[in-house]
């Protein structure tokens, strides 16, 4: 592997090129907003290479600011003697960054430094075989050449190394680099945030005893404080844990998604329930207010037809056949990215029970026809179980968020009410695909996302997998089979 020094020659050429290519589009907002629209895509390009390049020369600095700025260095640390408390303050107010983004800008300069001074001596010891062992070369090296060859922003390399974490007595560097190989041979294909979530599953796949952990110092964090201000207002401030706070997040959702998202295939005996949500003059944050306020009162026996519209809040909990079996393992929590021990799903099975939603290795499950126009709950659950969500790329709208949309209309090309023939769409996504011509394929279990000639003449097909990571990984295991 080529070292970081060989790695970054030729990024100031890069910068000047990208520099240039950016400036032929325009100097002022009114020449950008002249373009045409495939000049406007063509520019995307530039200006991310750019961006890149950039922060990378941003993260050089920072990390040459930390170490000038070292705690043993105290007053006469650079940081200090400028006036700042912290390498990351004085980094915030050189780049005009947020607080985080400096933080991220650190971190990345730091790794770098590390790695740039690990592969010297390394090559060093090479050229002597009789000098001292050289540092060992950090684990995230990989992270350091990716974003200097352009793979990877330095957002992404931060999102993947909080999803990895840090070695500890169960999880080896060699086992993190082994994971990181992973990350990075799909990064080009994901969002930061999607690379974060990634990577964080592939933590939890080898530390399931640590997940217990996490859940333990979740709980520790947990807040809930009520205050009076001094004009008589009561304000509420929480942190919950996943698991609980998931509640919550149901109970928030049942209470604002008929105004939220409009009222829309009313049974007509519900009509009279429609209206006056459609006429009710609160806001979403004061029906949810006076909605919470009402739990209270009513507790455990509150009538779900007047608060909820005939729907229970609930929170899932997603287990495969294998772990429950074996009671061994990880679950998730439909919509929240953070897995819940073992101990937990016994709980949750002791409370509740449990629905059973059996699938194929492809995720298929069953089926209805045609006779009903509407998805039952039960297929309902089970859409949410294998599509985790929103199917549309780069969005993460939970199960609860979507509307059902079916890959052959119902009323035009006789579409049947089939787990097969249905797919999870928040609001947003369903409306755009019918709206702009989009379609969605279906084929052995794979759906993929056709865009209009408009968007692609060639009309390739974009790939929609599973938002729930254990449906991400039934694939993985059915590929390497």
């Amino acid at each position: 592997m080529e070292s970081l020094r060989e790695a970054v020659d030729g990024l100031d050429e890069q910068l000047r090129s990208a520099a240039a290519a950016v400036a032929a589009y325009g100097s002022s907002s009114a020449d950008f907003a002249g373009l045409s629209d495939e000049r406007v895509l063509e520019a995307r390009g530039p200006i991310a290479d750019l961006r890149r390049l950039s922060d990378t020369y941003s993260a050089f600095l920072s990390g040459t600011i930390s170490a000038r700025s070292r705690r043993e260095l105290g007053g006469n640390g650079l940081s200090a003697r400028q006036g700042f408390v912290t390498p990351e303050a004085m980094v915030q107010h050189a780049t005009g960054t947020t607080r985080g983004d400096a933080a991220k800008l650190v971190a990345a300069g730091i790794l770098m430094a590390e790695t740039d001074t690990a592969e010297k001596a390394a090559h060093e010891a090479g050229r002597h075989p009789h000098a001292h062992l050289p540092v060992p070369v950090p684990w995230q090296a990989p992270l350091v050449h990716a974003v200097t060859a352009g793979v990877l922003s330095v957002d992404a390399a931060d999102a993947v190394r909080r999803g990895l974490g840090d070695t500890d007595a169960s999880v080896t560097a060699e086992k993190l680099a082994t994971a990181l190989t992973r990350v990075l041979t799909e990064a080009p294909t994901l969002t930061t945030d999607q690379l974060f979530k990634r990577a964080r599953r592939l933590r939890d796949e080898l530390d399931e005893a640590g997940i217990a952990a996490r859940e333990k110092q979740a709980r520790d964090d947990t807040r809930f404080t009520v205050f009076r201000r001094g004009d008589g207002m009561v304000a509420v401030n929480a942190l919950l844990a996943p698991e609980q706070g998931e509640w919550w997040m149901s109970t928030f959702d049942c209470v604002t998604s008929p105004r939220r998202g409009g009222v829309r295939f009313v049974d007509p005996e519900k009509a009279a329930w429609a209206a006056r949500i459609q006429g009710d003059p609160r806001t979403l944050h004061q029906i949810a207010a006076d909605a919470f306020t009402d739990l209270l009162h009513q507790a455990a026996e509150v009538d779900p037809g007047r608060v909820f519209g005939g729907r229970r809040p609930a929170v899932r909990v997603i287990v495969t056949q294998k772990a429950l079996t074996e009671q061994t393992g990880h679950a998730l929590l439909e919509g929240n990215p953070a897995p819940v021990s073992w101990q937990t799903v016994q709980r949750e099975i002791c409370d509740a029970g449990w629905v059973d939603v059996s699938v194929d290795t492809t995720g298929r499950a069953l089926d209805v026809g045609r006779t009903q126009r509407f998805f039952t709950p039960k297929q309902r659950i089970a859409l949410g179980v294998r599509d985790g969500g929103c199917l549309w790329p780069g969005y993460d709208q939970p199960p609860s968020f979507t509307e059902v949309h079916h890959l052959n209309e119902w009323a035009t090309d006789h579409g049947d009410t089939d787990i097969d023939l249905g797919c999870l769409l928040c609001r947003r996504d369903h409306l755009r695909l019918h709206n702009d011509g989009w379609r969605i394929r279906h084929d052995n279990g794979r759906y993929w996302l056709r865009p209009p000639p408009s968007i692609d003449p060639e009309q390739a097909l974009i790939p929609l997998p599973s938002k729930n990571p254990l449906m991400l990984a039934l694939h993985d295991t059915d590929n390497t089979a």
